[in-house]
């Protein structure tokens, strides 16, 4: 597991689990996400709106985001 944080969310990636169909990336609404060697990985987790989208819509279950208060 990965996981990046800040004070507001922390984004979890199990890169076993990521078979880098990208479905993540193209849908977050802020460009967090981006790929490298085929698996996603977090780019900016600041502009992070914790949405939730990636999460929802990850068919593998490779990506998870704890919301902070």
């Amino acid at each position: 597991m990965v996981s990046t944080e800040n004070d507001k969310v922390k984004i979890t990636i199990i890169p076993r689990f990521c078979k880098g169909c990208e479905i993540c990336v193209r849908l977050c609404p802020k460009s967090v996400l981006g790929m490298e060697m085929f698996k996603v990985k977090v780019v900016d987790v600041d502009k992070c709106i914790r949405c939730g989208q990636c999460e929802l819509r990850c068919p593998d279950f490779a990506i998870f985001i704890e919301k902070k208060d």
